[in-house]
């Protein structure tokens, strides 16, 4: 039978940072004596694979949903899309703060309009995902009270997880996700006693996640990497394939991405870990900007320090450079010429 409850996720941060094991525990406690909220614990999103069964815990969720994670919320909503696990972005007033000037510019920005796949638009449910950055603030009243704002616009019906889920794995092996605080008394505790409510592990994962609301299919990705990450699927739109041949740790495909579609939730630098607003733009590590190459040039080093480790020829700028780079080059090389000719004159 249906009821109204707003489903509220909390991705749990990698390590045992115990800062955030605190600040996910006191939320956990408290949102769930909320009549209106239905609380669950899951792994770190990106660590998640698609066999995983906080995986299909979260795909077994129906209605309305916040997901709170140590994510961008972009890279978090993506992360989540790539997973199947579906919706319409919900609006979160609770974020980082940004330079006002900067969100005007942003705005004012020519963007190109991104690719339109029907079969893939018909594949996202009628149904919001609100997506929250555990970062923003250390105190979780912040989090609360914007919870409590969200479910007010929300209460939209959802369905007992436990009545959905009848494939494998069983409801059961699922149930874990729904008691947030035996889960994480059960990582303070090893015991063979709390082994039940202990949640499957996960391992470090590094691979890249395409926002298609930005994303304009100009394959300049699957022309620069040389790993095989990339496909396209049968209406003709770009897609991570092989997520595992993705080198651990390079960001190159997504300093190449000229529309900034390309994340990876776990890189330092914020325009390529997810971050919104003019930040989203830098793809150079600030530690590297003085005297360092620009984004294409860092991202060919990158990629070739990745084919010699794989015992392959360093290409360097040679392959898969983007068809506007070539149009730039050329438009220097006539200034240069034409600066050369006015300075030979005998004026």
């Amino acid at each position: 039978m249906a009821d109204k409850k707003l489903t509220v996720v909390i991705s749990q941060a990698q390590g045992k940072n115990p800062a955030k094991r605190e600040l996910e525990e006191t939320l956990a406690a408290t949102l769930m004596m909320e009549p209106d909220l239905e609380v669950s614990l899951v792994p770190h999103l990106y660590d998640l694979s698609a066999d995983h069964t906080g995986t299909l815990f979260l795909q077994a969720i129906r209605g309305d949903m916040v997901v709170l994670s140590w994510l961008y919320p972009r890279a978090s909503h993506w992360v989540l899309d790539r997973q199947n696990v579906r919706g319409q972005e919900g609006l979160v007033l609770l974020k980082a703060e940004t330079d006002e000037d900067e969100e005007e510019l942003e705005a004012a920005e020519e963007k190109s309009a991104p690719f339109e796949n029907p079969e893939r638009q018909n594949t996202i449910p009628d149904r919001k995902i609100y997506s929250i950055d555990l970062r923003v603030s250390s105190n979780p009243e912040d989090y609360i009270s914007e919870i409590k704002r969200i479910s007010q616009d929300a209460q939209v019906q959802t369905f007992q997880l436990m009545n959905v889920i009848q494939e494998s794995p069983k409801p059961a092996q699922l149930e874990k996700y729904l008691k947030p605080l035996d889960a994480i008394s059960a990582q303070k505790d090893n015991s063979s006693a709390n082994e039940a409510n202990q949640l499957e592990p996960t391992k470090r994962r590094w691979y890249p996640v395409i926002d298609y609301s930005l994303c304009t299919n100009c394959m300049e990705c699957i022309d620069f990497c040389l790993f095989g990450v990339y496909g396209v699927d049968q209406g003709g739109q770009i897609l991570v394939e092989e997520q595992d041949s993705c080198k651990k740790g390079c960001p190159a495909c997504s300093r190449v991405c000229p529309e900034n579609a390309i994340i990876f939730p776990g890189h330092k630098t914020p325009g390529i870990a997810g971050a919104d607003g003019e930040v989203a733009g830098l793809k150079i590590d600030l530690s590297k900007l003085f005297g360092a190459p620009d984004a294409l040039e860092m991202a060919a080093r990158e990629r070739d320090v990745e084919l010699v480790a794989e015992g392959r020829d360093a290409v360097g700028m040679t392959v898969g450079i983007p068809n506007r780079l070539k149009v730039s080059q050329e438009t220097s090389d006539e200034l240069d010429e034409l600066i050369d000719s006015l300075d030979a004159m005998d004026l």
